[in-house]
């Protein structure tokens, strides 16, 4: 990895992330209306995907990779029911109401379930859209975000517990209290793993719950100017088709798509996660490693079915810098044009590297520590380094260089 000064001057901080990849037509992330998701940069219209879509998808991948999942839920109490009633053979009953005392025994506030109120149940027949509250059904005020395991850890403490909910009354309402231990269950809500020490968690409701992420992502938007279409769909009908008894199609519809290539950009503070982790370099280097990885190959996934739109990045480039993070998009900020017949990935590369040395030139080369790159295609990328063949070398050149480790070295 190219060096633009000594790594004992100036340590690591952030490693930047930036990739350019071409996506044929899908709609990768739809709004309210289903509609494709645009912004209007530049004086033009450009498909836009959400930050928080693509960290979703790169998140699902990350967790694949370490081998560890974080749960992200208002209905934990549902889960450890299901774990005690399906895993530990409890009475569904008296699960049912163990998992409601551990979603009302926490510092989260919490409200029970509602449903359609049967005819002919007690108090008369219902009125049109009445709804009832349903008993241990709790949906606590706001998501918890925990390790898988917690909901483990949750049933061991319904476990140790199990005389006092035999003999508890259900929970009725948002007052009743859990007759279960808050300290220890607000304990285990304040659990992390690499999962959330990478990507944070907001839990104001718990004290000392709250991680800051280590993990920034910007909005993905095309380079170039972009246009909506919409497709028109038919569906036949099997049976009418072979009986040829009626015409027309059994279903019909439209849907929006786009096309183009995306600027995508992220960045990892080290500093931030190294503090979320403790003295744990290794950890460290796998997490950040991991993540590099998977945020370049990640897609998100809507409407996969009907698109398939799995094209891999035309470039990437990675940069260890000092100070702050440095995005390119306002490199793009006038649409690039493409030539008649000619594409907008080859143009969008041209861009990116001259932007890139024309602002490290101005913000002064010693913020840049390292800086490489990977690509299909784009043979002669000038001013992001040196090129390496493929991903995974692209990523550990980029962590040594960050971590300062010589060929061959692996922090412990």
């Amino acid at each position: 990895m190219e060096k633009t000064v000594s790594a004992t001057t100036r340590p690591a901080r952030f490693i930047d992330i930036h990739v350019l990849q071409s996506v044929p037509f899908a709609n990768l992330n739809r709004d309210d209306t289903n509609s494709v998701k645009t912004v209007q940069y530049g004086n033009a219209q450009r498909t836009r995907v959400s930050s928080q879509s693509w960290k979703r998808a790169a998140r699902e991948k990350f967790q694949e990779e370490i081998g560890e999942r974080a749960l992200r839920t208002r209905r934990i109490g549902e889960r450890v029911t299901r774990e005690l009633a399906e895993t530990r053979g409890w009475p569904l009953p008296l699960a049912e109401r163990a998992g409601a005392h551990v979603a009302a025994g926490s510092s989260i506030k919490f409200e029970l379930a509602k449903e359609k109120q049967k005819e002919g149940s007690e108090g008369g027949a219902a009125k049109k859209d009445t709804k009832v509250v349903v008993p241990n059904k709790v949906f606590t005020n706001a998501l918890v975000y925990v390790p898988e395991t917690a909901v483990r850890e949750l049933a061991d403490i319904a476990e140790e517990h199990r005389e006092k909910l035999e003999s508890a009354k259900d929970i009725k309402k948002p007052g009743d209290k859990s007759v279960l231990p808050q300290p220890a269950i607000d304990g285990v809500l304040k659990a992390r793993n690499g999962v959330i020490n990478l990507f944070g968690r907001m839990l104001a409701e718990v004290d000392d719950a709250g991680v800051d992420g280590a993990v920034q992502v910007a909005h993905a938007m095309t380079t170039h100017e972009t246009d909506v279409e919409f497709d028109y769909f038919s569906a036949v009908d099997d049976i009418s088709q072979e009986w040829n008894d009626a015409t027309g199609s059994g279903h019909m519809g439209h849907g929006q798509y786009s096309a183009g290539t995306f600027y995508r950009f992220a960045t990892v503070d080290l500093e931030e996660l190294a503090g979320n982790l403790g003295d744990d370099p290794a950890s460290v280097r796998e997490l950040t490693g991991a993540f590099l990885a998977t945020f370049v190959e990640s897609l998100p996934g809507a409407k996969k079915n009907s698109t398939a739109p799995y094209t891999p990045p035309g470039l990437i480039h990675l940069a260890v810098r000092a100070d702050r993070p440095l995005s390119f998009a306002a490199a793009f900020e006038k649409p690039v044009t493409s030539s008649p017949g000619g594409g907008f990935e080859e143009p969008s590369v041209a861009r990116l590297t001259k932007y890139a040395a024309q602002a490290n030139k101005m913000l002064g080369s010693r913020r840049l520590l390292a800086s490489g790159w990977t690509s299909i295609g784009h043979e002669d990328a000038q001013h992001v380094g040196d090129r390496y063949d493929g991903i995974e070398e692209l990523v550990e050149a980029t962590l040594r260089g960050a971590l300062r480790e010589k060929t061959g070295e692996v922090s412990s």
